[in-house]
Formats: C-alpha cells, structure tokens, sequence
C-alpha cells in the first residue's frame, strides 16, 4: 500500500511539472533537495536547494515552454525511511523552429518520510544539447546560459 501512495505522489509531480506549477512541486523536497541533471548545457549540473531546483524549473520552462512528460512506468522500492523511485518516461515538445523534441530518460528519486531528498535525471543528454542549440538559434538566449548550482 506504501508503494502505491509513493506511485501517485510521482504521478503527482510529474504532473506539477507539466503544468509549470513548481511552487507546489517544491514543497515536496527536503530544504537541501540535491538535483542532479546530466550534460555540459543550460540544464546540466547539480543543485543542492530548494531555491536552486526552483530556478531551474523555471529555467527549463523558459528554454522549452511546451515540454510535456509522459511516465512510462515507475518502479518503486525501500520503505517510508529510505524510499527510491525509478521512473521512466519520454520528454516531447515542439521546438521554435518547429522540430519536434523528444528525449526519453529516468529518474531515481530518493524519498524519506514522504520527502525527495535527491533527484537523479539521465536521459540522451546530446538530444538535449542539440535542442537547446536549436532553441538559442532560434532566439532563446537563455538556452547557452550557465549552468544553475547551488
């Protein structure tokens, strides 16, 4: 039943994030959340706060503001203490050019006591680079901007 609770609450975010609702999605994490996304870009690099997560959110809002992400499947293990979620999904969106994106990737989602404690995202990080360039390319500036860490 614990996994199950787990399974809606992943559900629950990923939905946030769909709907650009961070704030929300935020209150979930653990004050010093660590998030880690794969790639020498915009979106790569690891955050070690709510506020940071927060940003880049926003951030990937802004540099692809049609991203959708479709849950595949989700796997979840451990207990209330010590919780991890595997998630699989597939990113689409249209890019400004008008290209179509997609990205297909996991997340291991570390929880305790209900709280994400640490975001782990893999996924084809040269499909995102590449998207990213053709964002910039298209105006979006923000696309080739640092990397947010905290």
């Amino acid at each position: 039943m614990y996994h199950y609770f787990v399974k809606q609450q992943v559900k629950k975010s990923f939905e946030l994030v769909n709907q650009r609702r961070f704030s929300e999605l935020i209150n979930d994490m653990v004050l010093n959340v660590r998030h880690s996304f794969a790639g020498d870009h915009a979106l790569g690099g690891v955050r070690n706060d709510q506020a940071a997560v927060k940003a880049w959110l926003e951030r990937l809002a802004r540099v692809t503001p049609n991203l959708n992400i479709t849950i595949h499947h989700i796997n979840v293990e451990g207990w209330p203490h010590n919780t991890l979620a595997i998630v699989r999904w597939t990113a689409t969106a249209t890019l400004e050019n008008g290209d179509p994106y997609v990205n297909k990737g996991v997340h291991f989602i570390t929880l305790k006591w209900g709280k994400v404690v640490e975001l782990d995202v893999h996924e084809d990080t040269l499909t995102v680079y590449n998207g990213l360039e053709k964002q910039y390319q298209a105006g979006i500036q923000e696309a080739k901007a640092p990397q947010i860490i905290s």
